[in-house]
């Protein structure tokens, strides 16, 4: 059944992958044009980010995954160190008011992915650690409450809500999975509203966003632009869309068409058969990537299986839910869809960790 499992997943996310490169050289070759003389731009890059990811997937299928309990805190302060070091000026570098990258000769890394990775293998690996402990206040609860706030300060001083919105999720999930109380997890929700309240508040473009995301005709010009095209786009592709490499929208309507909106030109270029047709892979992901929680024996590769399904399985739900205009806009990227580098690297790692964990028991 594993073997199977494998097979499933693998082929899942090379056909997503496959989606992924054909729908970022249609919805960015104007922009890329515009911008870098070059259609090819955006695809050229994806391409070298895509052969990175594969040299790594492969990488992390030849070891026993449970080694990466003994780097587990390591890994984490590394994590957090990279987060400080991102906000030092001059090191860290600014995109509209966030400095969420490491930039190298033409190259950026985003160290936030990182970070989900590291708190994932923490939680797993203190979840196991600490057994029926884990129903305790003060031993299960609060020790990764705590590494949670740590890494979401550091994240929202970038800033970026959306990610530590996506990891605070996940660890919950893992946490409450594991036995944690439900009342100790309600009651850190409710404290935590008006927190969420207040950060969402205190910065205009975030507060705009949500008044966008309530009614985008308020303002259709400024904050609701978005929305409405993304709207307009998956409307215009009707049953069968408009055609692949005919949408309108990409040129210069829908912003961040390759990126965070790629959904959007999904629709209209392929219809509604093309956005249920992915809606449907990523179905198929999460339905086999809980088959693979389920069938692991091994505790701490069962949740870590959890954490990376469910970073994934979160990041497709708000992506999809922000291009139809059921979130409020977040800039989460579709997994093995959008471009973005550091993002397709790391969700193509975490599917060559599940494809080694589904090889529970043929390790010595």
């Amino acid at each position: 059944m594993n073997r199977n499992l494998r097979i499933n997943l693998f082929v899942t996310t090379v056909i997503l992958i496959a989606v992924g490169v054909v729908l970022i050289y249609s919805s960015s070759s104007i922009y890329a044009t515009e911008r870098y003389h070059t259609s090819a731009f955006f695809l050229n890059r994806h391409a070298f980010f895509l052969l990175l990811g594969v040299i790594i997937t492969f990488a992390s299928l030849f070891f026993d995954y449970r080694k990466l309990r003994v780097v587990a805190k390591p890994l984490l302060l590394f994590s957090i160190f990279l987060l400080v070091l991102l906000l030092v000026p001059g090191i860290g570098r600014e995109i509209s008011g966030a400095r969420r990258w490491f930039r190298f000769r033409g190259l950026s890394f985003q160290p936030s992915e990182l970070a989900n990775l590291a708190v994932i293998i923490y939680i797993a690996d203190f979840i196991v650690r600490k057994g029926e402990d884990i129903k305790s206040f003060w031993k299960g609860f609060v020790p990764p409450i705590c590494v949670l706030g740590v890494i979401v300060f550091f994240i929202l001083l970038q800033p970026d809500l959306g990610s530590s919105v996506a990891l605070g999720a996940v660890v919950f999930l893992m946490l409450f999975v594991a036995g944690v109380p439900w009342k100790y997890l309600v009651s850190l929700l409710i404290v935590s509203v008006p927190m969420l309240v207040f950060l969402i508040m205190s910065q205009p473009y975030r507060r705009l966003r949500v008044l966008a995301f309530l009614n985008p005709w308020l303002d259709p010009r400024g904050s609701g632009f978005q929305i409405i095209q993304s709207q307009v786009a998956l409307g215009s592709g009707g049953i069968f869309g408009v055609g692949l490499g005919h949408s309108r929208q990409k040129l210069f309507y829908l912003p961040a068409a390759h990126t965070d909106f790629i959904f959007s030109i999904i629709g209209e270029e392929l219809g509604l058969l093309g956005t249920v047709g992915v809606i449907a892979l990523f179905a198929i992901f999460i339905y086999n990537g809980l088959r693979l929680i389920k069938n692991t024996p091994e505790r701490f590769g069962c949740f870590f299986a959890l954490g990376l399904v469910a970073m994934i399985s979160f990041k497709a739900v708000v992506n999809i839910g922000v291009s139809c205009g059921l979130l409020p806009t977040k800039g989460l990227p579709l997994p093995f869809i959008s471009y973005g580098g550091t993002s397709l690297i790391f969700d193509m790692l975490s599917v060559g960790l599940l494809l080694n964990i589904s090889r529970t028991g043929e390790y010595p």
